[in-house]
């Protein structure tokens, strides 16, 4: 696109530049200079009212859009503003969100949309804003309309079926189009939990020496020559035993090998999100948070305000050229010539990612974590980090490992050992990629030889059981809405925050989702009535159309057209057909001390409390106490257990703080050494063993205890 000069300000007149937040327009105002004041909208100013629809169903779904109440006053000044000043710019995100906040902008201000009034950068620095300020484009229409699309189709599932709910289940629920799938999602996933059947299982561990009973390794059973052998039972394993017991061991054979480790890509939204989870501990929520700030812009020391990392609501794994070379110099610089590859990295983006934004980095090499630490927050520093490495790592050359592989024979069986030393760290110098589910590591092996003899130091039978899947996380989550097409990079955290948060249809234990009580009737209400609401394929396609609009290839009003009419047939028969739902609250052994009713739990915003089943003539509720066997170290009162704002237990007296509050947890063992109480240490975000240490401070007794056997 070629470039326009831009002219200087008639008179004394500035340009105006309107952002959604103050703390983006302190960092853009720092590149712009004098002649261009930078003002914020904060956020929406226009949507569609909170008391009704809001979409003119018979006038082919046209939005009545207003005013958000307590924005007036802020819409007058901005009026004042453009009125006053020489040429308006429109820079809000550069996303669907941010093209729909300044249509509406254009529309208050009097704005010509097919001006040359908007600016977009993806990344907040002095090159970006500039370059954007003087190549200003006319308000994309088609981004717009794939926005209201997905507004009035939201607002129509949500007006028309929530009612529903409330007269037949109960009141304050809810559907929607992305937030009915990801429940189903978790009910469907606690289903194959409860229907899930175990199967034992054996192994059998051999721990190997030389025969002058040194370097030890260990090497697993596997069976008769090249068929891997099951184990099913305690006798069959018996019987494997009895055999090895009397068997010499042979290295038959050993295969040597060089494996590379490749890098991940940098990070996109969903990637982020569930990286930041897994390392973290991050809600999606607060990840996003922490983004927006990143990205917006943080006052460094010596620097003023900068904005830290690219956009990031991008499904895109781009980088550009300029941050390529940047970073392979600094990788060279710090890390040696080794570590950069002989051509950069270039990742390959899925076929449904919108290539308009790169993926998450940080927007210089200049900031280093380390280097502007006294200047972020917490949060914004652990999460900076996060990014920064994994952009450099995904820059990096690849790692190698030397891999060992060892056939060991007896008279009847084969064993297997394993291992791996890395020969070459590359990226993982700075960043190893986690897993919700880590698998089990190599170990290593000694310089052995084919034709060695080797003895047995120990043989172990470990028992098993075949485990049923794992409750969805926020991480896994989050994967799986990415990987079926449920929902965009924007819409992952305020989904995952309506259905735990707003709605009660799921709860958390730990990390693990899982669908309360009205999450699972809501659902398979849902299931039996609007098929269509909570399938996943049904809602990827809806996603699809969406981004057809936004592509310029379908009309928004035609595919809102094409769903309603069978939507509509469906809730008319619905609304005959489901007869009233009652939902029985769990009533607690507690009574109620004002009426003397026994309280019932109940599902709010926090979490599960308990309220009075009298209301509305009692509406006495009390906090749900949990406690635990064991007594308190110091006063021997009952132990409480309590949860932070983050979630993490932490356990108190029932006399209060002020005589226990501990992360470690009481239990009613006794040290052996001091006699005091023995508390239960968990490791620091689930990294390590649990430890058995003693509450008395003077006393150093410490212990990991072992592993208990299934029985």
């Amino acid at each position: 696109m070629a470039k326009t000069v831009e002219k200087e300000p008639a008179g004394k007149k500035k340009n105006l530049v309107i952002v959604e937040s103050p703390a983006k327009a302190k960092t853009i105002k720092k590149y712009l200079g004098s002649k261009y004041e930078v003002t914020a909208s904060m956020g929406h100013l226009r949507d569609l009212p909170k008391s009704q629809l809001g979409v003119d169903i018979e006038n082919d779904f046209e939005p009545k859009y207003i005013t958000i109440r307590g924005k007036g006053d802020l819409i007058s000044k901005l009026k004042k503003d453009a009125k006053n000043s020489a040429k308006v710019f429109l820079a809000t995100d550069p996303d669907r969100e941010g093209e729909a906040i300044s249509w509406h902008l254009a529309a208050l201000l009097g704005i010509n949309p097919n001006d040359q009034c908007r600016i977009t950068f993806n990344e907040i620095t002095k090159t970006a804003v500039k370059e954007a300020v003087n190549n200003p484009r006319s308000i994309d229409g088609d981004l717009v309309d794939a926005q209201q699309a997905r507004r009035v189709l939201d607002r129509i599932v949500g007006y028309q079926l929530s009612p529903l709910l409330w007269k037949k289940v109960k009141k304050g629920l809810s559907a929607g189009r992305v937030q009915s799938v990801a429940t189903k999602l978790i009910v469907d996933r606690e289903r194959e939990i409860e229907s899930f059947e175990e199967e034992e299982y054996w192994t059998i561990d051999l721990k190997l020496t030389d025969e002058k009973g040194k370097k030890p390794f260990v090497a697993k059973f596997h069976g008769k020559t090249r068929a891997k052998m099951k184990l099913p039972d305690e006798k069959t394993v018996k019987s494997v035993v009895g055999k090895l017991n009397d068997s010499t061991y042979t290295v038959d054979k050993i295969t040597k090998s060089e494996k590379k480790r490749y890098t991940a890509p940098p990070f996109t939204t969903s990637t982020l999100q569930q990286e930041a989870a897994r390392k973290l501990n991050f809600t999606t929520k607060r990840t996003m948070a922490t983004a927006q700030q990143l990205y917006e812009g943080i006052d460094i020391k010596g620097s003023g305000s900068v904005g830290l990392i690219t956009y990031m609501r991008t499904d895109s794994l781009r980088i550009s050229v300029e941050a390529q070379s940047e970073c392979r110099r600094y990788i060279a610089g710090r890390f040696g010539s080794d570590y950069v590859p002989e051509k950069p990295k270039f990742y390959r983006s899925k076929k449904s990612a919108q290539d308009a934004h790169e993926a998450i980095r940080p927007t210089s090499m200049e900031f280093d974590p380390e280097k502007i630490k006294t200047s972020l927050k917490p949060d914004q520093y652990k999460l900076y980090k996060l990014i920064w490495n994994r952009f450099l790592a995904s820059q990096m050359s690849d790692a190698v490992l030397d891999t060992v592989q060892a056939d060991i024979v007896t008279e009847d069986y084969v064993l297997k050992a394993s291992g791996a030393n890395v020969k070459f760290d590359g990226f993982m110098a700075i960043y190893v990629e986690s897993q919700d589910y880590v698998e089990e590591k190599e170990g290593k092996i000694p310089q052995i030889e084919e034709g060695q003899k080797l003895l047995a130091k120990e043989i172990e039978p470990k028992q098993h059981f075949t485990q049923p899947p794992a409750r969805y996380t926020e991480a896994s989550l989050v994967k799986k809405m990415e990987e079926d097409g449920i929902g965009r990079p924007s819409t992952y955290a305020p989904t995952i925050s309506t259905i735990t948060s707003s709605r009660g249809y799921v709860a958390r234990d730990g990390k693990s989702l899982y669908p309360t009580e009205l999450g699972t009737i809501v659902t398979s209400l849902m299931e039996e009535y609007f098929t269509d609401i909570v399938d996943a394929e049904f809602t990827a396609n809806m996603e699809e159309k969406l981004d057809s609009v936004e592509e310029g290839d379908k009309a928004w009003k035609d595919v809102i057209g094409e769903f309603y009419t069978p939507f509509a047939k469906t809730l008319s028969k619905a609304e005959d057909a489901i007869g009233k739902i009652e939902v029985q609250d769990e009533v607690s052994d507690i009574p109620c001390d004002k009426c003397g009713r026994m309280m019932v739990y109940k599902q709010g915003r926090f979490g599960k409390f308990l309220a009075c089943p009298g209301y509305p003539e009692c509406k006495n509720t009390m906090s749900i106490v949990e406690e635990i066997d064991a007594l308190c170290p110091k006063c021997g009162g009952k132990v409480q257990v309590k949860k932070s704002k983050k979630g993490a237990k932490y356990y108190t007296c029932e006399k209060g703080t002020d005589c226990l509050l501990s992360w470690d947890e009481p239990t009613n063992m006794k040290c052996p050494e001091c006699g005091g109480t023995i508390m239960k240490k968990r490791p620091f975000r689930g990294k390590g063993p649990i430890k058995l240490v003693c509450f008395n401070e003077d006393c150093k007794y410490e212990e990991i205890p072992a592993k208990t056997k299934k029985k």
